[in-house]
């Protein structure tokens, strides 16, 4: 049996007030993406408007380019996949096995406050199927709830973009909130590992990555957990 994963990226790319571009961030999307597809894995991709989400131009620089970016930087069938994601709002849950959220800026002002996303996450944890949010996309757990009514993510262990990495990429006074302020004011037990190096979290059927590096991590986890 295929199993069918989701993909949700965010449509949002102003980066504040700035005059700055944001959007997804490229390993974020490129490894997980290639990790399912070289397991054999359905990838369906959505984002709030659907078409081409918006890349964090950033990431697309030298210094970030990764094994799994070259690759799809010469893929024209994903690049083309990636230019003609669905809309959100049309998704169901139930044609899903696991979802998994890239991260990048964006999300902390699209995902963080869309309500089909928020429906979605919910609908995946009520009934027990795999989410995995890396680095800035955690963010889209901010008004997500549990079936008890409390915050989705209190009393469990979870991670995401550290307060130190958002003060290292000078950006703690743009972004409308911190990940990590925000992951321990809704209950969540917020843990960390190195700056800059891989490090995940499993709490039951939410998986977290901390930043870039993790997204792998998270991907892997998540196809551990879907094989059990």
């Amino acid at each position: 049996m295929i199993m069918n994963i989701l993909m949700v990226l965010t449509s949002h790319d102003k980066l504040g007030d700035t005059g700055l571009k944001t959007g997804f961030w490229l390993e974020e999307f490129a490894a997980p993406f290639y990790a399912f597809k070289d397991k054999g894995y359905a990838i369906t991709l959505a984002s709030p408007l659907g078409g081409q989400p918006p890349l964090d131009p950033k990431s697309d620089e030298v210094d970030f380019q990764t094994a799994s970016t070259h690759r799809f930087a010469k893929d024209a069938e994903s690049q083309a996949l990636l230019a003609n994601t669905q809309v959100l709002n049309t998704i169901k849950a139930d044609d899903y096995d696991a979802v998994f959220y890239p991260g990048g800026h964006g999300p902390l002002w699209d995902l963080a406050e869309d309500k089909d996303s928020i429906a979605l996450i919910e609908a995946f944890h009520q009934s027990g199927k795999t989410l995995g949010l890396v680095c800035h996309s955690p963010a889209a757990l901010l008004h997500t709830k549990g079936v008890d009514g409390k915050p989705l993510v209190a009393g469990k262990q979870v991670t995401g973009f550290s307060n130190s990495e958002e003060d290292a990429v000078q950006l703690t006074d743009i972004v409308p909130f911190l990940v990590e302020d925000m992951l321990q004011q809704q209950g969540g037990t917020y843990v960390k590992g190195d700056d800059w190096a891989s490090f995940i979290v499993t709490d039951g059927n939410l998986i977290t990555g901390q930043n870039p590096a993790s997204s792998d991590a998270v991907a892997h986890a998540m196809m551990a957990q879907l094989n059990r």
